[in-house]
């Protein structure tokens, strides 16, 4: 008990008060953690609930353990959350679509505020038998450090330093009861095999503590893990201002290896929502593009489009068809500021004769009966700019400007019919800009707009 005890408070698991739900399937594992957790309860003002999955793989049996779940729930007071799943019916992985029923579920209960944290019965075996796996499946560092005992979703493992043997015997010295779950012997299961199979292989001809060798190195991995989560972490305060899944090249090719691939994977993540399906490959893909000499690159992994443009790469969802080119206009009456869709906002004022070069200035006794529209950028606008001897499409003056490809969509132009008056960052145009005659000039300046 004391352990357990000690883990919460290792790892903070659970601030005063904290209302916890407590993932029960039935197996000695789960009742085990929920028997300590009601008994340290009042340690912590814990409010607890049982949380249980149907997933409707194992028929009656499912239902039985469902059913003693409910029991338990029942016998010590708790409110009782349960979700009934037919995970067969789902076109994945069984191992895999059971896992994502529920952590869904987790999600949903703590979002809806009827749970702080979701409390899971994963022990040092666990632990032991999940880096095997990655390290079968070919994971990554990142990979090797296993099962966290607290998760930034709200997932804690307060059993997660304690053996297997250790909760059963807890349980049998206390007369407590559980569930056997037959499916946990069927080999066609991938950690079933590693537990049955390749680990007493393991322990019998190559390392009789080849379990505590895994677990370790899961501690040192999440050890090295929560090293790099805090380096990460200083350099995402760095990247205000940036569009979202923006990141300039040089932070990736200028970076160590380690961390270059760290913060890839992180892109990938935030954007996508998980890993799954990103390997090795795709990552060092990414990695050579940020390093590549060529200013321009794409790259589509599963759930993920990868686009570098000069000198930024971004990363976003993967769409099935092709966006269709976003259409902004509005019209202009000054004085008026125009929220822009992709965020920030364009002002518009009219002010007495002034020569601040900070600003756009506009003749605005030359323009103000005309009708005026502010859209995005279209391929073919072109105009001759203040301090240009001749008309240039804006095209080219992106190409000269270096803004990558994804800017231009949605690059706000000033036009009077089919003539261009302004646009972002190069300004006026020659023959509509304020000069020393002018008695009064239209002000553009931007807010809070992405810096790419």
């Amino acid at each position: 008990m004391e352990r357990i005890a000690g883990n919460i408070l290792r790892y903070n698991m659970f601030p005063a008060g904290t209302r916890v739900g407590v993932a029960v399937s039935g197996g000695a594992d789960s009742v085990c953690l929920l028997h300590a957790l009601f008994e340290l309860a009042p340690r912590w003002n814990l409010h607890l609930s049982v949380i249980h999955v149907e997933h409707g793989i194992r028929g009656e049996a499912s239902r039985a353990d469902a059913a003693f779940v409910s029991g338990l729930a029942e016998q010590l007071g708790l409110p009782f959350l349960s979700r009934t799943a037919d995970v067969p019916a789902i076109d994945d992985n069984l191992e895999q679509a059971a896992r994502h029923i529920r952590h869904g579920f987790y999600r949903e209960l703590i979002a809806a505020g009827q749970v702080d944290r979701v409390a899971t019965g994963h022990t040092r075996n666990d632990q032991a038998e999940t880096v095997l796996y990655r390290i079968l499946r070919g994971s990554g560092v990142s990979g090797l450090s296993g099962v966290r005992a607290v998760t930034s979703d709200g997932i804690v493992r307060p059993l997660i330093s304690l053996w297997r043997r250790e909760v059963e015997a807890w349980l049998r010295e206390r007369h407590i009861e559980w569930r056997e779950d037959a499916s946990n012997a069927d080999l066609s299961y991938d950690r079933n095999r590693i537990r049955h199979q390749l680990l007493p292989l393991l322990r019998a001809e190559y390392n009789p503590q080849i379990d505590e060798t895994l677990a370790r190195m899961a501690t040192l991995a999440a050890d090295d893990e929560a090293y790099w989560e805090d380096v990460l972490a200083a350099q995402a305060d760095e990247g205000v201002g940036r569009g979202p899944g923006v990141r300039p090249t040089r932070e990736i090719s200028d970076a160590p290896p380690a961390l270059a691939r760290r913060i890839i994977r992180r892109a990938i993540e935030e954007v996508k929502g998980d890993l799954r399906q990103i390997d090795f490959a795709h990552v060092e893909a990414i990695l050579e593009m940020a390093r590549s000499t060529e200013g321009s690159g794409r790259l589509q992994a599963p759930g993920i489009d990868v686009m570098r443009s000069f000198d930024w790469i971004r990363f976003s969802p993967l769409r099935e068809t092709s966006e269709p080119r976003p259409r902004f206009s509005h019209p202009v009456a000054p004085p008026c500021t125009i929220e822009w869709p992709t965020g920030g906002s364009i002002c518009f004022e009219i002010r007495e004769k002034s020569y601040d070069t900070l600003e756009a200035g506009l003749d605005w006794p030359g323009i103000s009966s005309l009708t005026l529209e502010l859209r995005n950028w279209t391929p073919g606008d072109r105009y001759r700019p203040a301090g240009r001897s001749s008309e240039i499409k804006i095209k080219q003056m992106f190409q000269e400007a270096r803004i990558p490809l994804w800017k231009r969509r949605e690059w706000p132009v000033l036009l009077a019919g089919d003539k261009v008056l302004w646009s972002r960052q190069f300004g006026p145009a020659a023959e509509f800009a304020v000069t020393e005659a002018s008695a009064s000039r239209l002000s553009i300046w931007e807010r809070n707009v992405p810096v790419v």
